[in-house]
C-alpha cells in the first residue's frame, strides 16, 4: 500500500511539473490538422440533419460543416431557415461525435439576410385588430428568431464562420453569434435594417459592440447601412483572417477545425462556455463560475492523457478522447 501510494505522489509531482513548466512545441503550421497524412473522406450527408434550407454535412471526423442552403434566393432566410436553425444546431450540441461546426453560404454570396417577402407573408397577417394582442404576436415572432442565432452561441462545439460575398442584414446576426470569423477577399458586411425601416432585432445591436469594441464604429455601421469591406473587418477585430478567395478560406476554416477538434473536448467546450459567460458578466462573478465549473472537469482523465503525449512529444492527434 506504502509502495502504491508513493508511487502516486511521485506521478503527482510529476504532472504538476510538466503543467506548469514553460512548453515550447515544434513549430507547425496552422493549416496542419488532425488529419494530416490521411486521405480525407468524401463529404456525406450527416445523419438525422434533413432541411429544406440548410445542408449539413461531415466533412472530417468529428467536423460538421452546415451550409445556407438557398443559393436561387442568395440565401436568404425564410420561415423554415428560422426553424431548421434551432432544431439544426441542437442536434449539433448533443452530438457527442462532433466537435467544431464550419457553417458557410452556398452559392455567391454568405446571405442576404431576410426574406422580406416570405417574412411579410406571415408576420403583418397576423388575427385580430387589438394591438395588445398583435404585440404578443410580434414579440414571439421575435424572440423565435433570435432564438435561431441564440443556439449558435449555447452549443458548446466552436463554431466557424466561413464568409464570401455579401453578409447583409441578418447575416450580420448569425455571424456576430459565432466563435470565429473567417472571410475572403470579396466579402462585406451590412446592418442593412434600417433601410427597411427597422431596428436589427435577433442579435446584431447585441453581440457586434462586444466583437469589435468599438461603439463608434457600430454606432456608424448601425445608422447608416453602409458596407464594411473585407479589410476593414479585419482591421476592426470582426473577422481574424481574410483570404483571397472562397475556396481558400474555405481550406483555412477547416483546417482550423481539425485543429480544434484534435484537442480535448472537455477542454474546447469548456473554454467556450466559459468564454460566452465571462462576456456578460464580472471578473469576479466569471472566476466563481470558473472555479465551480474546473472543480468537476478537472477530474477528467483528458488531462493525463493529454499530458502523457506532451511529454512523449507526441501530437495529440495521436490521442483517443472519448465521446463527449
Amino acid at each position: 500500500m506504502a509502495a502504491v501510494m508513493a508511487t502516486a505522489r511521485g506521478f503527482r509531482g510529476l504532472l504538476m511539473r510538466r503543467l506548469t513548466a514553460p512548453f515550447s512545441p515544434s513549430p507547425r503550421p496552422l493549416g496542419t490538422s488532425a488529419q494530416e497524412g490521411q486521405p480525407s473522406a468524401a463529404p456525406g450527408e450527416a445523419p438525422d440533419h434533413s432541411y429544406e434550407s440548410l445542408r449539413v454535412t461531415a466533412t472530417q471526423k468529428h467536423i460538421l460543416h452546415v451550409q445556407l442552403n438557398r443559393p436561387d434566393k442568395m440565401n436568404a432566410m425564410n420561415k423554415a431557415f428560422w426553424r431548421e436553425m434551432v432544431e439544426c444546431f441542437n442536434k449539433i450540441a448533443r452530438d457527442t461525435e462532433c466537435r467544431a461546426v464550419v457553417i458557410s453560404g452556398a452559392g455567391k454570396i454568405f446571405s442576404a439576410g431576410l426574406d422580406v417577402m416570405d417574412f411579410a407573408s406571415d408576420a403583418w397577417q397576423p388575427d385580430g385588430d387589438d394591438v395588445a394582442r398583435i404585440s404578443w404576436h410580434f414579440h414571439d415572432l421575435i424572440r423565435r428568431y433570435q432564438e435561431a442565432f441564440n443556439v449558435i452561441e449555447k452549443c458548446p462545439k466552436p463554431v466557424i464562420a466561413a464568409i464570401h460575398g455579401g453578409c447583409i442584414g441578418g447575416g450580420v446576426d448569425l455571424v456576430t453569434a459565432c466563435d470565429i470569423r473567417y472571410c475572403a477577399q470579396d466579402a462585406f458586411f451590412q446592418v442593412k435594417e434600417v433601410n427597411v425601416g427597422l431596428a436589427a432585432d435577433v442579435g446584431t445591436l447585441q453581440r457586434l459592440p462586444k466583437v469589435i469594441g468599438n461603439q463608434s464604429l457600430v454606432n456608424e455601421l448601425a445608422f447608416t447601412a453602409r458596407k464594411m469591406m473585407a479589410d476593414e473587418a479585419l482591421s476592426s477585430g470582426l473577422v481574424s483572417r481574410v483570404f483571397p478567395d472562397k475556396e481558400t478560406m474555405l481550406d483555412a476554416a477547416f483546417a482550423l477545425a481539425a485543429e480544434i477538434s484534435s484537442k480535448s473536448p472537455v477542454a474546447v467546450q469548456g473554454t467556450k462556455i466559459n468564454l460566452v459567460y465571462s462576456r456578460d458578466h464580472s471578473v469576479a462573478e466569471a472566476l466563481n463560475y470558473m472555479a465551480s465549473w474546473n472543480m468537476s472537469m478537472l477530474q477528467t482523465q483528458d488531462i493525463p492523457k493529454s499530458v502523457q503525449a506532451m511529454m512523449e512529444k507526441k501530437d495529440l492527434k495521436s490521442v483517443t478522447f472519448s465521446k463527449l
